[in-house]
């Protein structure tokens, strides 16, 4: 049943005793308005897709929220796209199906991350968890624009100026792998202005480094000590010493050869010893007990020294530098003291 359609008309349609009745206008082929049973009005669009016929019903929005002119006027837009080869029904689910920054979260956690050193997987996961997904979980990947990623760039900002580029970096390079991914076509992180950084720079003066040798030699856990003693003879980053074994040193030498797996630069590096350190690394090689440099409890290397600081009356209070000894902040490679210690 086909006539021209009004406000009116529609307002006086009577509602089936089941299902649904549609009354289908004379002047736009295919636009009609839906009755229910329950009283319910809707408008529709009867079209068949251009590529291989099939015919789709897609709803244009309910009456009275949209009048019978507002409807009319978007049938015929629609209209126009479905003869360019549009299908707003199919278009529609594929939205549905696509996805969002938790799937990409979810597989760049399975498929990237597994290939990147620890300390940055819990890094990489702890930013996901308390800062992307928060604010971005539920958004579409190929919907986030420049404005969602500036916006939380600027939100972090306001807290956490260094972090906040982190977790811009972070969120760029998973966009990168959306691209690679096909997920879409462009990475919205692009042209997002980074807050401006100064390097830290904190060298240890001769009292503060007396105060934390004499508090290194009294500490009940001589392991996390003799950790940080290291640290300061070496230079090296706090993983490189956790993760040490004995394979990695030749004493008779005087050198540590780091691998690859646990440096900055991904390649190995050999590191001349000093006096100091050969005399520390032989004092531990006599009590040497598996191929871990310092091992674990549970087996393994050890995997963290902050309980070292536990001791002291000055706990725990930076996460820029990580602990405190004795009121000494220690950053967490120490490199900040070597040209004091060597």
């Amino acid at each position: 049943m086909a006539r021209k359609i009004t406000d009116r008309i529609v307002k006086v349609l009577p509602a089936p005793a089941r299902g649904n009745r549609i009354t289908y206008d004379v002047d736009v082929k295919g636009f009609g308005v839906r009755v229910t049973a329950a009283g319910g009005k809707s408008f529709v669009l009867n079209y068949r897709r251009k590529n291989d016929g099939l015919e789709r019903r897609w709803t244009l929005g309910s009456f009275p929220d949209w009048s019978v002119g507002a409807a009319r006027e978007e049938a015929k837009r629609l209209k126009r796209e479905i003869d360019g080869g549009g299908d707003p029904v199919g278009d529609h689910r594929t939205d549905r199906s696509a996805p969002t920054v938790a799937n990409l979260c979810t597989r760049f956690e399975e498929e990237y991350l597994p290939r990147l050193r620890p300390s940055t997987q819990i890094s990489y996961r702890q930013q996901i968890a308390a800062d992307i997904l928060p604010a971005m979980k539920r958004l579409r990947v190929a919907a986030v624009g420049y404005s969602d990623v500036d916006s939380l760039h600027q939100a972090i900002s306001k807290r956490a100026p260094y972090h906040a580029n982190r977790v811009l970096a972070l969120v760029s390079k998973m966009f990168s792998l959306a691209i690679l991914w096909r997920w879409r076509t462009d990475n919205p992180c692009r042209g997002i202005k980074r807050n401006q950084e100064q390097k830290r720079k904190r060298y240890l003066s001769v009292d503060e480094i007396k105060r934390l040798v004499a508090e290194l030699g009294q500490h009940p856990d001589q392991q996390g000590a003799n950790i940080i003693r290291l640290l300061l003879l070496t230079g090296a980053r706090r993983g490189e010493v956790l993760s040490a074994d004995w394979d990695q040193f030749d004493l008779t030498k005087g050198v540590w050869t780091k691998p690859g797996a646990t440096t900055k630069q991904k390649t190995d590096h050999v590191v001349p010893l000093s006096v100091p350190a050969r005399q520390l690394l032989g004092d531990l090689h006599k009590d040497r007990a598996g191929d871990d440099l310092f091992p674990g409890r549970l087996g393994g290397h050890r995997v963290d020294v902050r309980t070292v600081g536990r001791h002291f009356a000055r706990p725990p209070t930076s996460r820029a530098f990580g602990f405190t000894i004795c009121g000494i902040p220690l950053h967490p490679s120490l490199q900040v003291v070597v040209q004091a210690c060597r």
